[in-house]
């Protein structure tokens, strides 16, 4: 795993932040020093995944980046066949290949897509669970009851959206609080002020929030009855939405 160096150097002006070749190939190195219990989240999705998959019916990921959710879904569940969506070619690519190297490159399905684009170009055919991991942070607000309403409508019944996201709170103090435990976690992984400073200036025009509330109300206004927070980390927060039958 290559290490995340990208906005160590100081020369280099942030820009927007772009899922190029160049973080695909130190993805994985950020996610883990990035995202707080990025390792126990993909458990706690792995054994929903166990719990609410049904035989015959698809795994979808919106946002696969490097694949690191659909393998450990596909070694949770052997039967299942598995589909990635991204925007990315280049972590399409790096998708590919990790893989082919745990075997399950046989039994998935990748396939380029914009969230914010043509949703029919992104069939969810015979779908029992839809997972959206840091990914809605990047859908546009004013894409994101579309995206959510197309999810619920291809769900089979008792099929799940598990969904994974920075938030916000209701309150700045707090929220300003939140940020900054979330910034000395960075700092314990070795992450210095300048890279966390210039990462967030990267992001500032392409990652929008919600606050966990709004979260759940925009599934709940797109169909999912059944809507639980089943992780939280200061403002990192995990929900479970489950399509009720008929």
């Amino acid at each position: 795993m290559k290490r995340d160096e990208i906005y160590r150097d100081q020369e280099r002006r942030p820009g927007d932040f772009v899922f190029d070749a160049r973080v695909a190939e130190v993805f994985d190195d950020m996610l883990e020093r990035s995202v707080p219990h990025y390792r126990e989240q993909q458990q706690m999705i792995c054994n929903l995944g166990r719990n609410l998959w049904r035989e015959g019916r698809v795994i979808y990921d919106l946002g696969c980046s490097t694949g690191n959710t659909l393998i450990g879904l596909g070694q949770a569940l052997p039967a299942a066949q598995l589909v990635g969506y991204d925007n990315s070619a280049p972590m399409l690519e790096r998708a590919q290949r990790n893989l082919a190297d745990h075997g399950l490159d046989t039994r998935t399905e990748l396939k380029r897509a914009d969230f914010n684009g043509e949703l029919k170009d992104m069939p969810l055919e015979n779908a029992g669970i839809v997972t959206l991991c840091w990914t809605l942070q990047f859908v546009r607000p004013l894409r994101r009851d579309r995206l959510i309403r197309w999810i619920h409508e291809a769900l089979a019944d008792g099929g799940a959206l598990i969904v994974t996201e920075k938030i916000l709170t209701g309150n700045g103090d707090m929220n300003r609080f939140f940020i900054d435990r979330y910034y000395d976690f960075k700092r314990d992984r070795g992450y210095s002020d300048l890279e966390i400073a210039a990462k967030r200036e990267a992001l500032e025009n392409l990652l929008v929030p919600y606050r966990a509330d709004e979260n759940i109300d925009l599934f709940r206004r797109n169909g999912f009855e059944i809507v639980e927070t089943f992780f939280q980390w200061f403002n990192f927060a995990g929900f479970l939405c489950v399509k009720k039958g008929a």
